[in-house]
């Protein structure tokens, strides 16, 4: 790109923890070393430093009102400045590009009514927040300014292309990268004997890392149940990541009778120490696109126990590093713990994760962003090109 391109980044809370923030955190270096002036647009934000910020936040009661509201004041920002492109991660009409960091929000409600009961099926149908939000997803993606959708995992892809009408190569596959010098195992000896410590586990017993937020939709309850299923004195379960209903999956811990060997320690700014101190990550989810904790594990050597409707389990699949079991089944998840936890102790699996993890470095991911952006760029100053 000759011309510095201006690009405008829509994320309505921007926050250190989130996966579509460290998607951004972790791409802004590179695309401002290539010539990209990146400006967020955002209702409340943190941790985006000294970089500049159009600050959107209209009056709002209500989710339905806030996401609604938030859609049209961005929409009329990045109009005002004449942005080059725009990038959103919320469900907006009308940008040029869509990151679906969150997957199909008409898929997840599918497979939460699939296993709900009758009443909560008919209050999802019902729901004016989930109308509002499916009805904006397909208008979004069938709008005839959308140039393009990353996907950060190929069951994303196909998902968008079964459920609504787009065209195939507007749809691009670009992996998360990781810094694989910040998430290094040879930094884990620093932090692993003090959190451990503060854990309470023992230098033999095998700790699995939970991290995320949305306990549900990434299977907290199954990991919970799996470790009773487990039956191992010397397994421990972390729980990293905060959720609303947190108390009632502290409570299932207890009527397991697991609680002694779990551990919620809520949302970490930086989990490193907690990759350090465990010696596998377990995410059974019910739908997670591909989260960036996957990744993050597997580049400190951790191996990774992931569901068949999590995107990881592509790259698990392909490269190795992990297990891949059934989501909501607990019985399954015990025997890949066991698996692991056997594993472990013969060697080479961490090996094997931190190769896997080095195959998605934060260079090719910025890369392939830049060529992207320039492909995009380079249609947008064409002459006569209509502005959004």
């Amino acid at each position: 790109m000759s011309a510095k391109l201006r690009l405008a980044v829509v994320r309505q809370r921007y926050t250190p923890f989130g996966g579509a923030e460290r998607f951004i955190a972790r791409a802004l270096p590179a695309l401002e070393a290539a010539g990209t002036d990146v400006t967020l647009i955002a209702r409340e934000w943190a941790g985006w430093d000294t970089r500049r910020v159009i600050r959107v936040d209209p009056f709002h009661i209500g989710r339905r009102w806030r996401d609604r509201s938030f859609a049209r004041a961005a929409r009329a920002a990045w109009r005002r400045r004449g942005f080059d492109l725009v990038q959103s991660h919320e469900r907006i009409p009308g940008c040029d590009i869509y990151r679906a960091g969150d997957g199909v929000h008409r898929r997840w409600l599918e497979i939460r009514a699939a296993r709900a009961s009758a009443a909560t099926r008919l209050a999802l149908a019902l729901s004016p927040y989930h109308r509002y939000v499916c009805a904006a997803e397909r208008a979004m993606f069938e709008h005839p300014r959308l140039r393009a959708v990353i996907c950060n995992s190929r069951m994303v892809r196909e998902e968008i292309l079964r459920g609504f009408r787009i065209e195939p190569d507007k749809l691009h596959v670009i992996y998360s990268g990781i810094d694989l010098e910040q998430f290094n195992p040879g930094a884990a000896p620093a932090w692993r004997g003090s959190t451990r410590g503060e854990i309470g586990c023992g230098p033999r017993d095998t700790v699995f890392l939970f991290v995320g937020s949305g306990f549900e939709r990434k299977g907290l309850d199954t990991a919970i149940e799996a470790l009773a299923h487990a039956n191992s004195q010397a397994f421990w379960l972390v729980v990293v990541g905060q959720d609303r209903d947190a108390a009632r999956f502290e409570a299932q811990a207890r009527r397991a009778g697991v609680a002694a060997r779990v551990r919620f320690v809520g949302a970490q700014e930086d989990v490193r120490p907690y990759y350090a101190a465990a010696d596998g990550l377990v995410l059974p989810s019910r739908y997670d696109p591909f989260p960036n904790t996957a990744l993050e594990a597997l580049a400190m050597g951790l191996p990774v126990i992931v569901s068949e409707r999590c995107g990881a389990a592509e790259v698990v699949r392909a490269r190795g590093g992990g297990f891949i079991t059934p989501p909501d089944d607990a019985m399954d998840l015990a025997r890949a713990m066991h698996q692991a936890d056997r594993a472990l102790r013969a060697g080479g699996l961490p090996r094997v994760a931190r190769a896997t993890a080095e195959q998605f470095g934060i260079d090719a991911m910025a890369r392939a962003l830049v060529d992207l952006y320039a492909q995009l760029a380079h249609a947008a100053r064409a002459p006569g090109h209509e502005g959004r």
